[in-house]
């Protein structure tokens, strides 16, 4: 079994020792691949990207079709989630990422249909219990601190509210396991790096995803710090995990 020898602490891209590098350097990181990582994300992932946002939208129709919600998508990126699910329903939704040339082609996307701005997840520009939905997509696994996000985005939840975390993980060992961690870790990055012009992007992804926890792991984490209701999906051959949760309706942070 492909296990990571420790939980860890937050991302770490290399020649990063502190957790203020390492968000530096992830910021500088998609702020180089902004322009083409739409077109990287839908090629690379043979288009599959859009299929797992949508399938986390529908299930999380519920609050979606809601029209006094309001949710949040966090490390948003360029809007490609928040899209998704203001395609569901018609609740009120805001998208909010640290790297301003993502937002930029957000903002493009959307048409204004969705407000963006510009914030860091570890330290949101919101009041206690605004939101009754908060999503991250392929997002969280960059933070510096993972506790702390968790504890931010359970911050700015209401009582009894959804979290939402889409990402990547390692599969199991196993023929399928070991092809994919061959294009993973082997063709992604010269591709990615190729058409990007910034190889060390697309070789940080897959060392991110090695070292990222694991579904059990995420969902221990998350149940640590306070969250209830803790449930994971894992799809496409074990590649791929949705994480939802519900802040508790008193404040455990």
């Amino acid at each position: 079994m492909v296990e990571t020898a420790a939980p860890v602490k937050g991302t770490q891209p290399l020649g990063t020792q502190t957790e203020a590098e390492a968000s530096r350097k992830v910021r500088e990181m998609f702020t180089q691949i902004a322009p083409k990582y739409d077109l990287l994300n839908h090629l690379l992932s043979l288009q599959l990207d859009r299929v797992w946002r949508a399938r986390a939208a529908k299930l999380l129709s519920p609050i979606l079709k809601r029209p006094d919600a309001l949710g949040l998508d966090l490390c948003c990126g360029t809007g490609d989630l928040a899209l998704a699910l203001a395609r569901v329903g018609p609740a009120r939704l805001m998208g909010a990422d640290f790297a301003h040339p993502m937002l930029v082609q957000a903002m493009a996307k959307s048409a204004a249909k969705i407000p963006f701005l510009e914030a860091d997840a570890l330290r949101l520009p919101f009041a206690d219990s605004s939101f009754d939905l908060l999503t991250a997509a392929f997002g969280f696994r960059n933070l510096a601190n993972y506790e702390e996000g968790l504890r931010e985005m359970m911050r700015v939840l209401k009582p009894g509210a959804t979290l939402g975390i889409l990402e990547f993980t390692e599969p199991p060992e196993g023929l399928l396991g070991n092809l994919y961690r061959w294009y993973f870790r082997g063709v992604l990055p010269r591709i990615g790096g190729m058409l990007s012009g910034d190889r060390d992007a697309y070789t940080y992804l897959p060392r991110s995803v090695a070292r990222f926890f694991r579904p059990t792991q995420l969902k221990t984490l998350m149940e640590s710090v306070g969250y209830r209701a803790v449930q994971y999906r894992v799809w496409t051959m074990g590649t791929v995990a949705f994480h939802t949760a519900q802040r508790g309706i008193r404040n455990e942070t």
